[in-house]
């Protein structure tokens, strides 16, 4: 529950806000691997065909009326560009009906062209701010950026995977993208947003895995 509001986290990465039939998927980082080819380092070019095969069967599942792209859905500002014909007709096929918003992300400033939906630096809906890059002392924000990843503590030793990261005032949505790295929740970067703690939402095959975080201790002189 964030600001009132009842929000689902999926096991495969994205959230889904019910009372809006609303579906929000964060770094999706399409053609990636198309944009390291560019420089020279040769990557297996299906990052974004693996990308929208695991996004196309949530679009059924939730049907959704309104999906957010929470930035960084290119990794370059040329990338719609470069997408695959066949690419580009399953997406114009999935988001027929569907209002459809690109986050501005820090790797896509620009829209992408050939693709429907409106091109915004952030969305506010309710009490709620979905936005690329999350803001100190944010309240009721639903934001990217960061890829989280986490390590649960097992009997067979510790299991690493991306995560939701929440406190009840934001949810830091993990990276949907294939060929999406990640960054771990104790690092500054994330643990300075959560001061008080909070708790990481491991993804799993079907299920996520929840466990505390805890709170980032204050600096020694």
């Amino acid at each position: 529950h964030i600001a009132g509001e009842r929000l689902m986290l999926d096991p495969a990465g994205v959230l889904h806000w019910p009372a809006r039939r609303l579906l929000c998927v964060a770094d999706l980082h399409f053609e990636k691997g198309s944009a390291f080819a560019t420089r020279g380092r040769l990557l297996p070019p299906y990052d974004t065909r693996e990308t929208i095969a695991r996004l196309l069967p949530l679009l059924r599942r939730y049907g959704p009326r309104h999906i957010v792209f929470l930035g960084d859905s290119f990794h370059d500002a040329e990338g719609s560009a470069r997408m695959a014909e066949p690419d580009r007709t399953a997406l114009l096929a999935a988001f027929a009906g569907i209002e459809v918003t690109w986050v501005a992300g820090n790797h896509d400033p620009t829209p992408p062209a050939g693709l429907p939906g409106a091109a915004v630096e952030e969305l506010r809906d309710g009490p709620l701010v979905f936005r690329h890059i999350p803001q100190p002392r944010a309240t009721g924000e639903i934001a990217g950026h960061l890829h989280p990843r986490a390590t649960a503590p097992t009997r067979a030793g510790g299991v690493a995977r991306a995560c939701f990261v929440s406190d009840g005032r934001r949810v830091l949505m993990p990276a949907f993208g294939a060929y999406t790295g990640g960054l771990d929740a104790g690092d500054p970067a994330i643990a300075t947003l959560f001061p008080r703690g909070g708790r990481a939402f491991l993804i799993g095959s079907e299920r996520l895995y929840s466990f505390p975080l805890a709170p980032r201790r204050a600096s020694l002189p």
